[in-house]
């Protein structure tokens, strides 16, 4: 769930998206044929920025989220 308290972890995660998936592109396509996107990589960001959108900022409480 994202949570609007949550917004710095939440951009975060948005942000090494971002990164990852300009990168990738960028790589695909300047027109070059020999760099290529490492996929692997790419994947692993986005699963850590999934996990980042989905975590809870250390100054937000239970409380405040929603939790307790």
């Amino acid at each position: 769930m994202i949570s609007k308290a949550s917004w710095r972890t939440t951009l975060t995660g948005l942000l090494a998206i971002l990164v990852a998936v300009a990168g990738a592109a960028k790589a695909e396509l300047d027109g070059d044929a020999t760099t290529v996107a490492d996929w692997g990589a790419v994947a692993a960001a986005i699963m850590a920025g999934i996990g980042l959108i989905m975590a809870r900022d250390a100054k937000v409480s239970s409380q405040q989220e929603g939790i307790r």
